[in-house]
């Protein structure tokens, strides 16, 4: 189930999350260039990557904020830019550039420090924007609950685009990392699922005063749970996919 667009169209040009997205993707290419040996490779995590041990051991905290952008793939890296450009704009549309920076160094440090709280004595590198962005998709299911998100399903010979509401694709994601949060085991590496829901809250809850301001609830019924605005609309038939 992987969202490929929303139907919630910003209302101002998004620059800081173009310039976040820029940014994750020119730090990835000057590494993938760069870094040509595993030596370096390892030296530059080690140096910029959050470390829970060395963080215990007092060092390197620094790495709460540089660690939010490097990547341990180019997979890792698409599907970080993927939903950060689906779900980024309309946050920053409401919040503005400036506050919205704010908000996702915020989700990441605080995505961090939940993964960092799990397992704090790990000697393995946590990398990757995915907690800061789960903050927005947090945010996002607070605003624009029933907003219509566009998923892509592949079940070997069945294979279509579907528009479902907000809070059932976020809904599901998040549950899904708290399932695994919970069931998998994080001592060989893999995906930092706590960073996950640790950022989807915070994003959440730091939404809260926003709300608020829009009207809470009463927003809510004005709106009937969609955003204030008219939804995009794609041709029906994109894309024609035959079994």
């Amino acid at each position: 189930m992987l969202p490929i667009r929303d139907h919630n169209p910003s209302q101002t040009t998004p620059y800081m999350t173009y310039t976040l997205m820029a940014l994750n993707i020119l730090i990835f290419l000057v590494g993938y260039l760069t870094l040509t040996t595993d030596q370096a490779l390892s030296q530059f995590y080690y140096d910029y990557a959050l470390i829970p041990a060395r963080f215990v051991a007092g060092e390197n905290y620094s790495a709460l904020l540089t660690s939010m952008f490097l990547h341990a793939g180019f997979m890792h890296l698409a599907g970080n830019m993927l939903f950060l450009w689906i779900f980024g704009d309309n946050l920053e549309d409401e919040m503005g550039p400036v506050r919205f920076l704010i908000f996702y160094i915020t989700c990441g440090v605080g995505a961090y420090l939940a993964q960092f709280a799990v397992d704090p004595n790990s000697a393995i590198p946590i990398v990757g924007a995915s907690g800061a962005i789960a903050g927005i998709m947090g945010g996002y299911l607070l605003l624009f609950p029933k907003a219509k998100v566009d998923i892509f399903i592949f079940l070997i010979i069945f294979i279509r685009i579907l528009p479902i509401p907000a809070w059932v694709m976020l809904g599901v994601w998040f549950a899904l990392q708290l399932f695994n949060g919970i069931s998998v085991d994080i001592s060989g590496g893999g995906v930092a699922h706590w960073a996950h829901a640790g950022g989807f809250i915070v994003g959440f809850v730091l939404t809260v005063p926003l709300w608020v301001r829009l009207g809470a609830g009463g927003w809510w019924v004005q709106t009937d749970f969609h955003p204030p605005h008219p939804d995009a609309t794609y041709p029906s038939r994109f894309p024609v996919i035959k079994r």
